[in-house]
């Protein structure tokens, strides 16, 4: 495994991304794969909020949310997003851009599939980023979804999916005494392109 005193060396960043997360994994007491999702609205002003990182691959950094949520709605009109993971028990950081991709159907369905009963449930109930008039009508809406999937598996709505961040860009910053610290970014040109490696002074 890459360590902080040698990643600097890595050519491949989401390898070395997989290995950081990895050692977050230990070192992080709750969710070590949350990261923060920047999005624009329609007037162009900047949108940012912490999500669970559920999948990664040669492709990029997966979430899923509710498709009319205002994230789901902005990365429908402009489906670029930039990350960032922040690992205070490493003193390390992960900076992510690029364009965003629907995933598939399968994938979406298969995601859903492993997600705890109750959270399938509350997929189906909430309107997310919608007006709430009140908790009583949320915690009505989980009832009514409770009691209509008693039985049986609970289905994908059809308005819950994933979204992949493809990165073009990979920043790894990782702290060092008096402010010295490591920092490298990876960028390519095309989403099939080869990465160049720069260091940047931090």
């Amino acid at each position: 495994m890459l360590t902080a005193g040698d990643f600097t060396e890595a050519e491949e960043p989401l390898a070395l991304f997989a290995a950081w997360l990895e050692e977050a994994k230990v070192t992080e007491p709750a969710d070590h794969n949350a990261m923060s999702l920047a999005t624009v609205d329609a007037d162009g002003l900047p949108n940012v909020r912490m999500v669970l990182l559920k999948g990664l691959d040669a492709r990029g950094f997966v979430f899923y949310t509710n498709l009319g949520s205002r994230k789901g709605q902005e990365l429908a009109a402009n489906p670029k997003a930039a990350l960032l993971f922040h690992w205070k028990s490493l003193a390390r950081q992960v900076r992510v851009r690029g364009p965003v991709e629907r995933v598939s159907d399968a994938e979406a369905d298969a995601y859903f599939a492993t997600r705890p009963k109750l959270s399938q449930l509350g997929a189906w109930a909430s309107k997310q980023s919608s007006p709430l008039e009140s908790r009583l009508a949320f915690e009505k809406a989980v009832a009514l979804t409770t009691a209509k999937y008693a039985m049986g598996a609970v289905p994908r709505p059809p308005f819950w999916s994933g979204f992949c961040v493809i990165p073009l860009l990979m920043e790894f910053w990782h702290d060092r005494p008096f402010r010295l610290h490591d920092r490298v970014e990876y960028r390519r040109g095309a989403l099939d392109g080869a990465w160049s490696k720069t260091r940047l002074y931090p």
